[in-house]
């Protein structure tokens, strides 16, 4: 489900012209979160820290209207839930694109995920097609090879594209607190530093809270 925003009375409407018609109009923000108590509720739980931070990342995207926005022939839509497009690997170290269905549980989001894991695993190539090039999606990677402190993506920009672009990388120590780098890429005509910060915040709280 999606309604189209009034372009006409939307605060925004000059933002979305201007921003709109950059070759580049991404912008992105790497910050870090503690998943401490993440890790330690997904050892609990008995799930993969990949699948619980992945669905914490889903819920803070889904408390954010901004990131829900999408740009479709020209105008703007808002979509009711927003799912994850994620890169997942294989044992050859190639990739698939996947398809991700989020729901407000876990539990629910689990058999999903596996499944797409399994189905990444036993395929080749890219698996783009037009279930994983949905536009009510972010596109998700983990780097668990790496802390990173900056990211950027490769990027057809005479392709229109207004889809979230959300990496993780690999956790580090620091005290009592496991941090974990995040990366958000976002379209400027849809949100701003603001709104990527109402991201963090709601990240922080889905990864130290669990499911409400």
């Amino acid at each position: 489900m999606k309604h189209q925003i009034d372009l006409s009375s939307w605060n925004r409407r000059e933002h979305f012209t201007f921003f709109s018609a950059f070759e580049e109009p991404f912008f992105g923000v790497v910050a870090e979160v503690d998943a401490a108590r993440a890790y330690a509720r997904a050892k609990q739980l008995g799930v993969s820290f990949f699948q619980l931070y992945l669905h914490a990342v889903l819920r803070a995207v889904n408390a954010v209207e901004a990131l829900r926005y999408r740009i479709e022939d020209g105008q703007v839509w808002c979509y009711e839930a927003i799912h994850a497009s994620a890169t997942l690997t294989r044992s050859d170290h190639t990739f698939g694109f996947s398809f991700v269905p989020y729901t407000p549980a876990l539990a629910d989001f689990g058999p999903g995920l596996l499944a797409e894991i399994e189905a990444v695993r036993r395929s080749s190539g890219l698996r783009l097609n037009d279930v994983t090039a949905r536009p009510d999606v972010i596109h998700f990677s983990a780097i668990p090879w790496l802390s990173f402190t900056g990211l950027t993506h490769a990027r057809a920009f005479g392709y229109p594209d207004s889809v979230p672009k959300i990496s993780v990388g690999r956790t580090r120590p620091a005290g009592q607190q496991l941090l974990m780098p995040v990366a958000v890429n976002a379209h400027h005509g849809l949100a701003d530093g603001y709104h990527v910060g109402l991201f963090f915040e709601q990240l922080q709280q889905a990864l130290d809270s669990g499911d409400r």
